[in-house]
């Protein structure tokens, strides 16, 4: 299948104006209004593009942008719970230049990495549709396919696993007993692809995800990347 886009510019250029989930296209709107917290604030309220090194080694999926995060800041993982999270603890790992990703603009670098999310807008309770899903699966092949270099993929989460095995099938590949275990390595025979719980402040705040624990998982992984 031919593809629509020509490089990972022109792509982002068409996400950022796209309206295919008229459900997402109303709620990534009406956050603003709602919000006390960041009252004031011009919220970007639309899809949110991929982040990093489209040419590095790793890539990392998560859902979808957090309300008062990528859909207020217009950068995946910036400015929320989750990302703070997620950040500072990649950073711990020597992913990211450095502890924080608070707002476009603040030097936040991924190293050798890219970040982005299988669902490009905020769902309403951080829960897709399986078309809103599906939408914006093309996005996510061609970003895949755009990594040329790419050694492992880490899936935050049941969605953003399920996700790349869409895309792995896409490629006509046999995704037969790949099931989203926390840890677990999968050769797929294009990379490696690493399932992980989803470091929402549920997870966090519930013990399910424990900071060493991810902080382990994430040094795995960049030693995966070297094999």
């Amino acid at each position: 299948m031919e593809d629509v886009w020509k490089d990972i510019s022109e792509m982002n250029s068409d996400l950022i104006g796209c309206e295919k989930c008229p459900r997402l296209v109303t709620f990534r709107k009406e956050v603003a209004k709602r919000d006390k917290k960041f009252r004031g604030q011009e919220y970007w309220s639309r899809p949110v593009p991929g982040y990093g090194d489209i040419s590095g080694r790793l890539l990392i999926v998560g859902l979808a942008p957090a309300a008062t995060g990528g859909n207020r800041t217009g950068r995946v993982f910036t400015g929320d719970k989750s990302s703070d999270f997620l950040v500072s603890c990649l950073f711990e790992a020597g992913i990211t230049n450095q502890p924080t990703s608070v707002s476009r603009g603040d030097g936040l670098v991924y190293i050798d990495s890219y970040i982005t999310a299988a669902v490009k807008c905020v769902p309403p309770d951080n829960k897709p549709t399986m078309d809103e899903i599906k939408n914006c699966m093309p996005y996510l092949i061609f970003e895949v396919k755009q990594m040329k270099n790419l050694k492992v993929v880490l899936a935050l989460g049941k969605i953003a696993f399920d996700s790349v095995l869409d895309v792995l099938r896409s490629f006509g590949t046999n995704t037969k007993g790949m099931k989203f275990v926390h840890g677990n390595v999968y050769d797929t025979g294009t990379f490696k692809l690493v399932p992980s719980y989803h470091p929402s402040p549920r997870n966090v705040n519930t013990g399910k995800l424990k900071r060493e624990d991810f902080v382990s998982l994430l040094q795995k992984v960049k030693a995966l990347i070297s094999e």
